[in-house]
């Protein structure tokens, strides 16, 4: 069944009825006969990958560059610039009343003389549709008769709608220039308008829609003489990096061959399980720590300076078969936030030990090493040009880091919630995207459709709130230095990056919108100038960490 919507003024573009109506709208099948409804609530935005490929990667002379999500924070029109060609018979009453989050809330008063014109208006367009006995269609058919056949309840939705989508756009000019898109939500029940229409013929809605959030930055200008203390890790050092590599590349030539009459040394690779609980005050045994435990690890000794400090020196010597058991603290430089300074036992089942039979380290492992090289000598200054380019860029992108952090503690804002769920629905689309393309994890069609769920989309909402309202303060941030101190970059540049971004969607037969490819890539182009812009200015300090 062929279908198509009841009011034939229909002044809004599909993007600007997202999470337009709280409430039912209705559809009429081409036989007029039929009527449809369905809930307008589920016409939020679907979850998407991120709209960028070649215009997300780093732009501009230095490197780092900072990467700007698809969720805009830039005024849109709030609707279709056709409104202005239809003109009401009478002027509406709005009443403008802020409201929370950087939000405005509407009250919109629609004249009876408005409510008539938008009534016949439904009229005419279900004479059109409607094959009504002893007419013919298109022709002119009493209003009782063609009400009759319709149905009153239908005829009253009908008209209730036409009302709101007529009305609506000229409701929104008050807040033109300054409107989120796609922020729009009528927040009156549709129920209680249908009542208020059929009783008094007139109509009142509300409506809340998001604006551009204002900043304010404390101190005024300090982001203009910054003084950054970047933390560098040790792991970042090229030379030590070259080390690792050269290391990780000469083992892999080794072969695995179990130890029999030792326990486990220093460069031995154990396969283990690890459990673990809490140490209360008094020394009784707490609760488990799942995040600690792991069966079957393969524990590589020489790794062993990257697990819990004191873990590797506690299990030395420990056989096949044996079991060790030991109380350790986690520091309070450690990750998760609730095992700082917790102390712990610790139980490791030793299940299997190897050692590596490794090759004579000379020239002829060079191109096993390194293909295309011929001298352990060629492996290594390849590997430390490469470490060096490596750790340029990671010292580059902790810069940058430490920069976007410190310029977010600075302002302060409340953020749109249409914006941060529009960020929130971004960074799930990606997560959703690494784990489809990582190869580590294959999902099927039953378990993508479970985590692509409104449950399962709110519930990454809720516990990611903080860092997706962080990245948004930073977003905020770098676009309004980049309005306050006149910067600008080429069209050159913008055409440039867009072209390829547009040639890497074609080449992975994806699907784009070039004008929302535009904004990101001007967007992403604002924020390389921006950190341009405050790394010359500002005073940077380096340490290891």
């Amino acid at each position: 069944m062929e279908l198509c919507v009841i009011s034939s003024i229909n002044p809004f573009h599909s993007s600007s009825t997202r999470r337009l109506f709280q409430s039912d709208s209705l559809f009429l099948s081409r036989d007029g006969c039929s009527l449809l409804r369905f809930n307008g609530r589920l016409l939020k935005k679907p979850i998407k990958p991120l709209e960028l490929s070649c215009a997300a990667k780093k732009i501009g002379s230095g490197g780092g560059g900072v990467r700007r999500s698809a969720a805009s924070t830039k005024a849109a029109p709030a609707v279709e610039p056709s409104v202005k060609e239809d003109k009401l018979p009478a002027e509406l009453q709005v009443k403008e009343i802020p409201a929370p989050n950087s939000s405005v809330k509407l009250s919109v008063e629609v004249p009876a003389v408005v409510c008539e014109d938008c009534y016949q208006r439904v009229l005419t367009e279900f004479m059109k549709m409607a094959k009504v006995p002893g007419f013919r269609p298109g022709k002119r058919v009493p209003e009782n008769i063609i009400v009759g056949f319709v149905g009153r309840p239908y005829v009253l939705r009908a008209t209730v709608e036409s009302i709101l989508k007529r009305t609506l756009p000229h409701a929104m000019e008050s807040v033109t220039g300054k409107a989120l898109k796609d922020s729009i939500q009528i927040v009156s029940s549709f129920p209680e308008m249908e009542k208020a229409y059929s009783q008094l013929k007139t109509l009142s809605y509300e409506v809340v829609v998001d604006v551009v959030p204002e900043l304010k930055w404390n101190p005024e200008n300090g982001y203009k003489d910054m003084k950054v203390v970047v933390e560098l890790g040790d792991e970042i050092d090229a030379k030590k990096a070259c080390e690792r590599q050269l290391r990780q590349k000469y083992k892999s030539l080794g072969a695995l061959k179990i130890v029999t009459d030792r326990g486990l040394e220093v460069g031995d690779l154990a396969v283990i399980d690890i459990s673990a609980t809490t140490i209360d005050e008094d020394g009784s045994t707490g609760e488990a720590i799942p995040d600690a435990e792991s069966k079957g690890f393969h524990f590589d000794t020489e790794e062993g300076n990257r697990l819990l400090p004191g873990f590797l020196d506690s299990i030395l010597g420990i056989k096949a078969g044996e079991s060790k058991s030991f109380s350790l603290v986690f520091p309070e430089s450690w990750k998760q936030e609730t095992l700082r300074g917790q102390r712990a036992q610790f139980t490791v089942d030793c299940k299997e030990l190897f050692y590596r039979d490794l090759p004579t380290l000379d020239d002829s492992l060079a191109d096993k090493l390194l293909p295309g090289c011929t001298t352990l000598k060629e492996v290594e200054e390849t590997l430390t040009k490469r470490c060096q380019e490596m750790e340029e860029e990671a010292k580059e992108q902790a810069t940058d880091n430490a920069i976007l952090e410190q310029i977010r503690k600075m302002v302060e804002v409340e953020i749109p919630q249409s914006l941060f769920e529009e960020q929130g629905r971004q960074f799930y689309g990606a997560r959703l995207l690494e784990i489809q393309a990582s190869g580590n994890m294959k999902l099927t069609e039953d378990q993508l459709a479970s985590l692509s769920s409104q449950k399962s989309v709110n519930e990454f909402l809720e516990t990611q709130r903080e860092s997706i309202t962080n990245i948004i303060k930073q977003n905020l941030a770098v676009g309004d230095i980049f309005k306050r101190e006149n910067l600008e970059f080429s069209t050159d540049e913008l055409v440039k990056e867009v072209e390829n971004s547009v040639t890497e969607f074609k080449k992975h037969k994806q699907e784009y919108d070039e004008e929302r490819v535009k904004d990101q890539v001007q967007e992403i182009l604002e924020g390389a100038k921006v950190l341009e812009w405050l790394k010359e200015r500002a005073e940077i300090q380096y340490i290891i960490r």
